[in-house]
């Protein structure tokens, strides 16, 4: 099926999400549309899905304009979306999700799960899914949950496929097989539209590549394109992808976490972990989504409650302190939820800026604030941070996500630190923001700073770390070092095993033994080739 878009323009009051964008997926191609957060891709196949309606422009398929007045009506037309965020319920089995909201109907019209469970069996033994369709969706690893959602989208016949950011939360290698599901799926003569900020994974699947800027398509690529072209073409400059860092300088200043355990319930959501950062590195937490690494960060901060354990910084315990103490202290604390937990909504971009030092000089006058000072540092910050703003004294509300973003790490990290932990640092930050952050995250460290940063992509991790704990269900499996040359160093094929829950130990014989593999494979083919 041949997908059209021409001039979709959609606008949420001030805001045009979409500008008048065209684009052609032909039938059985992948086609990614790449652009940074917030450029307008998800607005974009919202539309195409029926969710919004454009406020210009037309869809057509096969040459036929259509109009969705929902998601039935685009699911009808053959168009199938994988979401972001599944739209799984846990308690359900496989064959329930898949029958959910299209529930096939036996005799009588009373619901016939056995047809369900037959779909679920032949699309994923046509594609090598290796699904169960009576295991609970609850017990499913993520990237299997996914193929769920894919299997869902198939079994009505979907023929023009949305993946909406589909390795959010996969390991490389789920994200290795998933790359080659969609191949398997383009083979069968499905069309695919993928969306993604991706570089790697761009170059690794895509037939063609539309690139989104702000809204507006701002050119094609083709796989073949370095990531650096790639990269510059989605800010509109020159970026330079690489860290520049030089070998960690070791000081004596150090935060020690140890047993450090913390329950939701009764259950242990951060299990017995240790672990130290010394001033001058910067140790990365590395793993998938939901495993501990979020309610870690905030019990460093004092958000969250230990049930056990003891953190230190510099040989102070930690536990016990209010937040505004361990802030007073010099920690410095990115929050992953910067909505919920990095600003106040209604409060001004100027006054955002100060949320940890209001009541201080310069910012503070006896009881009242003063307000010059804080104009001059809200001025002085949003430049240095290139927050995109009208003014200072506009509510931070007013401000795009990623732009919300720069003026938390603006104000985490525009003071003397002891500690910096940034969950998620770069989050809906464009690639040109995303490397002046991890020049100020580098240069803290180069301060003697001891640096945690709690990450789920796997490239800023190899970028900035000296060191990566992996965490899954609440435990580090294991640390490995930079500094250390080999299969022991930092590896992404090892990291990714050890996302999945494998040990160290295991993940660099594992590793090493899948390597082999390729390189046996390869000169095979080299001989094959020769004769």
């Amino acid at each position: 099926m041949k997908l059209e878009l021409q001039g979709i323009t959609k606008v949420f009051g001030p805001l045009v999400a979409n500008d008048h964008i065209d684009l052609v997926v032909e039938p059985g191609e992948i086609h990614a549309l790449l652009g940074e957060n917030g450029a307008g891709k998800s607005t974009l196949m919202n539309v195409l899905y029926g969710l919004y309606d454009p406020d210009d422009g037309q869809i057509l398929l096969d040459d036929k304009p259509v109009t969705f007045e929902g998601p039935g009506d685009a699911v009808r037309a053959g168009i199938g979306m994988v979401h972001q965020h599944f739209m799984l319920v846990p308690v359900f089995t496989v064959a329930e999700s898949v029958a959910l909201g299209y529930e096939p109907a036996g005799p009588g019209g009373i619901l016939d799960l056995g047809a369900a469970r037959r779909k679920v069996e032949e699309i994923s033994e046509r594609f090598g899914f290796h699904v169960d369709p009576d295991a609970l969706i609850e017990e499913l690893p993520v990237g299997v949950q996914q193929r769920v959602e894919i299997i869902k989208a198939l079994s009505r016949d979907a023929r023009i496929l949305i993946l909406d950011e589909p390795t959010a939360v996969l390991t490389p290698q789920e994200t290795d097989e998933l790359i080659k599901i969609m191949g398997e799926l383009k083979a069968a003569g499905t069309s695919i539209v993928f969306i993604t900020h991706k570089l790697r994974e761009v170059r690794a699947i895509a037939d063609r590549i539309t690139v989104i800027r702000r809204g507006k398509v701002v050119g094609e690529a083709s796989p073949e394109s370095t990531e650096t072209e790639l990269a510059s073409l989605m800010v509109g400059r020159s970026v330079n992808l690489a860290v520049d860092k030089t070998p960690a300088e070791l000081r004596d200043n150090e935060l020690v976490v140890s047993d450090l355990t913390v329950l939701s319930g009764s259950t242990p959501v951060v299990d017995r972990v240790s672990f130290s950062v010394q001033g001058g590195e910067i140790l990365a937490i590395a793993g998938v989504q939901g495993n501990g690494q979020t309610e870690l960060a905030e019990v460093i901060l004092g958000i969250d409650e230990a049930a056990a354990g003891s953190v230190t910084l510099d040989g102070k315990e930690l536990l016990g302190m209010s937040v505004r103490e361990r802030l007073r202290a010099g920690i410095g604390f990115v929050p992953e939820d910067r909505s919920t937990d990095g600003v106040v909504s209604s409060f001004s971009i100027a006054e955002n800026l100060i949320l940890d030092l209001y009541d201080t000089e310069p910012f503070a006058r006896g009881v009242s604030m003063n307000l010059g000072k804080v104009a001059e540092n809200a001025e002085f910050r949003t430049q240095e941070f290139d927050v995109r703003l009208t003014d200072i004294q506009d509510p931070i509300s007013t401000l795009s996500g990623g732009n919300a973003q720069k003026v938390v790490l603006a104000r985490e990290m525009s003071r003397p630190l002891r500690l910096l932990v940034a969950s998620q640092p770069t989050r809906g930050l464009d690639v040109g923001s995303i490397e002046f952050v991890h020049k100020r995250i580098v240069a803290e460290r180069d301060n003697g700073t001891p640096v945690v940063i709690v990450s789920t992509e796997l490239d800023e991790v190899l970028a900035l770390a000296d060191r990566v704990a992996v965490m899954y269900r609440g435990r580090i499996v294991g640390i490995v070092d930079a500094r250390e040359a080999g299969p022991a160093g930092i590896n992404r094929d090892v990291l990714g095993l050890m996302m999945a829950g494998v040990p160290l130990e295991d993940a660099v014989q594992q590793a090493a033994g899948h390597q082999s593999t390729l390189a046996s494979a390869d000169a095979a083919a080299d001989g094959k080739d020769l004769t």
